[in-house]
């Protein structure tokens, strides 16, 4: 499992690309049969890309559980939610199976013992993208599927950021501990996933990017409103936003993104905007 410390926005101001990449950046996430994690120190969160080809796959494979997160397992004090961004492939929690299709979700409660992935074909298999947020409290297991996603249409062509936010993982649509998780569309000529750009204090983020074309990128905007810095992401790739960090993106097309929060609360709408014109 991939480590990463909490940052300093004094320290991150002198970063180098590189250096930036190396805290923030999170990539080859999908290995087949293998599961690939990174955990952040930002509010506990892990990341996990999960891609069962030949075998049906763990959740702890090549996890040390005890030694990561002092639990019998993975589990035992967590939440997670997660996302299919590939071919159908099962979830067995429990001995409980759940059927996902493509950009289907499940979010699965604390208390979960076992969790299982596998693929229906091997030539075209499922993609698990995962984030996973300490609980204290059990609630109910339940797949979403995008048709029953509460929809947020927002922004429009004149200003390039045309989108609908579903939101899959929120008070709206189930009770969870303290994840919330939901999937921004940009409709074909918005690039810009949200402006004015905000951040909240009271809650970090993770983003993953997908359904990028073919030779285009998206520039993940971060850092302190006063002095910007940006993070190149291609396809499939994600990213840690710390609460101090201002959330925004612009791409070189449309693509479509997924978001995942824990922190204080889950007010969707507890952003603190920063105008256009006082960014540096």
């Amino acid at each position: 499992m991939d480590i990463r410390y909490s940052t300093n926005p004094r320290d991150v101001k002198r970063y180098t690309t590189e250096e930036l990449r190396e805290e923030f950046h999170i990539s080859n996430l999908y290995e087949a049969d293998q599961v690939k994690a990174v955990y952040s120190h930002v509010d506990r969160m892990v990341t996990l890309g999960v891609m069962p080809v030949s075998e049906t796959v763990s959740i702890d494979k090549g996890i040390d559980v005890w030694a990561n997160f002092g639990t019998h397992y993975f589990l035992e004090r967590r939440e997670l939610g997660m996302f299919n961004l590939g071919g159908s492939g099962v979830v067995v929690c429990d001995g409980k199976e759940y059927a996902l299709g493509y950009k289907d979700c499940l979010y699965v409660t604390m208390g979960t013992k076992e969790v299982l992935f596998r693929s229906d074909d091997p030539a075209n298999p499922a993609r698990f993208y995962i984030v996973s947020a300490p609980a204290h409290r059990a609630c109910e297991t339940r797949l979403i599927t995008l048709q029953e996603a509460a929809k947020r249409p927002l922004g429009s062509q004149e200003t390039a950021n045309k989108r609908v936010i579903n939101q899959f993982i929120h008070p709206s649509v189930l009770e969870t501990c303290q994840l919330s998780m939901g999937m921004t569309c940009l409709e074909p000529g918005s690039v810009w996933n949200t402006m004015p750009c905000h951040t909240h204090e009271r809650r970090m983020e993770i983003y993953t990017y997908f359904e990028i074309p073919e030779n285009n990128v998206v520039f993940h905007l971060m850092g302190q409103g006063d002095e910007t810095r940006h993070i190149v992401m291609k396809n499939f790739d994600a990213v840690i936003s710390p609460s101090w960090s201002i959330h925004a993106g612009c791409g070189t097309s449309n693509y479509t993104f997924i978001w995942a929060m824990g922190g204080e609360n889950q007010a969707f709408d507890d952003m603190d905007e920063i105008p256009t014109t006082e960014l540096k």
